[in-house]
C-alpha cells in the first residue's frame, strides 16, 4: 500500500513531471516500488503512536512527506550533479521531512496532530493535565531551605563541603 500513485506523486512534486515520466519510461514500476517502500517506512516511525496504515482521505503532511523524501531519490535515478544548488536543497527538504516524521512519532514532544483512529476528528495530541501534587503550601520550601541553612550555619559547613 502506498499513499501515493505515479499521478499523486507529480502533484505533490517539485519536480517537472517530464523528469518523472523519464524515469517511469526508462525503468517502470520504480518509481511505484520507491512510493510503496516509503509509504511502509513513515508506517513503521509512526506505528507506536498513530493508527497506521492512515485511512483515505490520507492526512495531507503524510503525501507531502512522501513526496518530497521520494524527489532527491528521483533525482538520483535520473541522474544529477550533486553539487548543484536545486539539488542540494531538495535533498535538505529530503531530510528535514525524515525529521519532521521523527518529530511527530515523539510521543512526547510530538506536534503533529495525526488521527489515532479510524475517526476523522480523533487526535494523537493529549490535552494537559496537573503532573505534580501536593499539599503543602508554596511557602514550606523556602521553610525548609531556612531551616537547612540554619543548621549548616550552626554546625560550621555548607552542604557544597560535603
Amino acid at each position: 500500500m502506498s499513499y501515493l500513485d505515479l499521478a499523486e506523486y507529480k502533484k505533490y512534486s517539485v519536480l517537472p513531471s517530464v523528469d518523472i515520466d523519464d524515469v517511469q519510461t526508462i525503468q517502470a514500476g520504480w518509481i511505484d516500488r520507491k512510493l510503496r517502500a516509503i509509504s511502509y517506512s513513515i508506517d513503521a516511525r509512526l506505528r507506536k503512536r498513530y493508527n497506521v496504515p492512515f485511512s483515505t482521505p490520507y492526512p495531507d503532511i503524510i503525501l507531502d512527506w512522501v513526496a518530497r523524501i521520494m524527489d532527491p531519490l528521483l533525482l538520483k535515478k535520473r541522474g544529477v550533479d550533486a553539487t548543484d544548488d536545486q539539488f542540494i536543497s531538495i535533498d535538505e527538504d529530503a531530510k528535514s521531512a525524515r525529521e519532521e516524521i521523527k518529530e511527530a512519532a515523539d510521543g512526547e514532544e510530538g506536534l503533529f496532530d495525526l488521527p489515532v483512529a479510524d475517526t476523522a476528528d480523533a487526535s494523537a495530541i493529549s490535552k494537559g493535565a496537573v503532573y505534580g501534587y501536593s499539599e503543602a503550601s508554596p511557602y514550606v520550601g523556602m521553610d525548609v531551605q531556612e531551616y537547612y541553612a540554619r543548621d549548616e550555619d550552626i554546625d560550621g559547613w555548607g552542604s557544597g563541603d560535603l
